[in-house]
């Protein structure tokens, strides 16, 4: 009989994602692998043919784990709000997980930001609809315009250059979507893509604040 494994899959798999984390995904190899476990590198084949096999454990472990980070978003008191801030959550708990997910994808494995951004998407896009009061379509439009200010906000704490701080993250936030969706409500055409942009700015230069003041 072949001797009994010392180790499972799932601890080998688990001392993979630490690697990642406090080194990178580039550092999880092998022998890295048998040091923090303390033995060779031969327990990790007796689970996986090769590194790439167990790197994809690690890119489907980082994957679950932002989905549970937008599931607990999806349970706040504003749902779309609470996705955001676990988004940018994830970023700063799991720097190296979310370079895996949405800056680096692993060789050979589907994946990257615009799988993500999908994922989010149909996570929201019920409660963006009941929330909003819009259809399907523009719900996907606009998560997606404001999932690209998260994105940025995310990939700059990531590489460790965001200078914005929480509150000043979620006013420009908040500016943005609000922007958005009146857009989306006031603007005919706007949000199906098919009214004339240049002609609408036009009009909104037009006016100045002190048109408004005047108003008020």
């Amino acid at each position: 009989m072949p001797p009994k494994a010392k180790f499972t899959a799932q601890e080998i798999i688990n001392a993979a994602v630490e690697i990642t984390r406090t080194k990178g995904f580039n550092a999880v190899t092998a022998r890295e692998v048998g040091a923090v476990l303390g033995v060779s590198s031969r327990p990790l084949f007796t689970y996986f043919d090769t590194v790439e096999q167990l790197k994809r454990e690690v890119y489907l472990y980082a994957s679950n784990l932002y989905k549970k980070y937008l599931e607990d978003g999806l349970k706040m008191p504003v749902p779309f709000r609470g996705v955001g801030q676990q988004y940018i959550m994830f970023a700063k708990d799991e720097p190296e997980l979310y370079k895996i997910l949405f800056l680096m994808p692993p060789s050979g494995i589907s994946g990257g930001a615009m799988d993500a951004l999908r994922l989010s998407q149909n996570l929201v896009r019920d409660s963006l609809m009941q929330v909003y009061n819009i259809d399907g379509k523009t719900a996907d439009k606009y998560f997606q315009n404001l999932w690209l200010v998260a994105f940025s906000f995310a990939t700059l704490i990531v590489t460790n250059d965001c200078r914005y701080t929480d509150e000043q993250m979620w006013s420009i936030f908040s500016d943005i979507s609000l922007s958005v969706c009146k857009a989306y409500k006031e603007i005919p055409g706007f949000a199906e893509g098919n009214c004339d942009n240049d002609a609408v700015f036009r009009e909104l230069v037009k006016k100045s604040n002190c048109d408004k003041e005047r108003k008020n």
